[in-house]
C-alpha cells in the first residue's frame, strides 16, 4: 500500500551521502537532487543514509538539511528522513492531541512499541506520563492482535456493550436540563466540553475502523476553505507514504491529492511521496 517508488539499481548508503554531500555544498542547495535521493528511500534505507552521511562527514545529516533547506519543504523532508519511530515520537511530544490519536490508533502494535521507546530515549520519560487522558492511555499501553482472525461471538457481545453504554443510557433517559447541568458539572470538573470528548472518540473510532478514511479527511480538510495546513497536510501524507497511502489515494475519489493549493520544492516532494 506503499506509494513510494525505489530505483531497481539502488545506490549504496555511501552513494547516497556523497551525492547529498555534493547538493549542499554547490552553489545554492539543488532542492531536485535532495527529493531524488531521499523521496525514492523507504525507512530502513534513509536510515542506512543518514549513518553513512554520519559516519563520512562526521556531521548529521538532519542537522544539515535543517541548515539548508527552508519553510514547509524543510518540515516534510525532516520528518521523512527521521525513523519513523522517532518522528512519530516528535509528533506525539507536541501535545497536539490529533497526532496523538492517529498514532495511538493507526499504528501497527510493533511500531507502536517503538514510539514508546524512542519517546523515552529522547526525553527521559514515557509516552504515558504525558498523556492524561485515561482513553489515550490505554490506547498507547495496550498490544493489539493485528491479524485478520475475528471471535465474531465477542464482537456481537461488544457491540451490545457498546449500545447499551452508560453515556447511551445517560443521553437517552434524563432531561434536556438535567443533561445541561451534567455537561456543566463535566466541564468544570474535567476542563473540556461533552463536544470536545465526543470529537475526540468518534475520531479514535474512525482511526481504528479505517485509517486511511481518517487520513483522507485530513487531507481534505488541511486544503479545503482559506489557506491551507500545511502541517496536517504533510503529517499526513509523510506519515502514511509507506504505509497505506494507496488506501487514501482512492478514498480520496481520485481527486489530485496535492492539488493546487502547494508549490515549489515542497509541492515537488509531496508529489513524489504520493506516487
Amino acid at each position: 500500500m506503499s506509494t513510494i517508488t525505489i530505483p531497481k539499481n539502488l545506490p549504496s548508503p555511501e552513494e547516497d551521502s556523497e551525492k547529498l554531500k555534493k547538493a549542499f555544498d554547490g552553489w545554492g542547495t539543488d532542492e531536485n537532487a535532495v527529493i531524488e535521493i531521499l523521496g525514492h528511500r523507504n525507512a530502513k534505507q534513509r536510515i542506512e543514509i543518514a549513518d553513512a552521511y554520519k559516519r563520512l562527514y562526521d556531521e548529521s545529516l538532519i542537522a544539515r538539511l535543517q541548515s539548508e533547506l527552508s519553510g514547509d519543504f524543510e518540515k516534510a523532508v525532516i520528518l521523512w528522513t527521521l525513523d519513523p519511530a522517532e518522528r512519530d515520537a516528535k509528533l506525539a511530544n507536541e501535545a497536539l492531541l490529533w497526532p496523538i490519536i492517529e498514532i495511538t490508533c493507526a499504528s501497527s502494535p510493533d511500531h507502536l512499541i517503538n514510539v514508546r521507546k524512542a519517546y523515552c530515549s529522547l526525553y527521559k520519560y514515557s509516552l504515558e506520563e504525558d498523556i492524561l487522558r485515561q482513553l489515550l492511555v490505554r490506547l498507547v499501553s495496550s498490544y493489539r492482535y493485528n491479524g485478520e482472525d475475528v471471535d465474531d461471538a465477542l464482537a456481537k457481545s461488544e457491540a451490545a456493550k457498546l449500545h447499551d453504554d452508560i453515556v447511551i443510557r445517560i443521553l437517552g433517559t434524563r432531561s434536556k436540563s438535567h443533561l445541561k447541568a451534567t455537561f456543566e458539572h463535566y466541564k468544570q470538573d474535567y476542563g473540556k466540553t461533552i463536544d470536545e470528548i465526543m470529537s475526540l472518540l468518534k475520531v479514535a473510532v474512525l482511526c481504528l475502523d479505517s485509517p486511511a478514511k481518517h487520513f483522507a479527511e485530513v487531507v481534505r480538510s488541511s486544503i479545503v476553505g482559506f489557506g491551507t495546513d500545511e502541517g496536517s497536510l504533510t503529517r499526513a501524507i509523510v506519515t502514511r507514504a509507506e504505509v497505506d497511502m494507496k488506501k487514501i489515494k482512492e478514498e480520496y475519489y481520485g481527486v489530485s491529492i496535492i492539488s493546487g493549493d502547494t508549490s515549489g520544492d515542497y509541492k515537488n516532494f509531496l508529489l513524489t511521496l504520493v506516487g
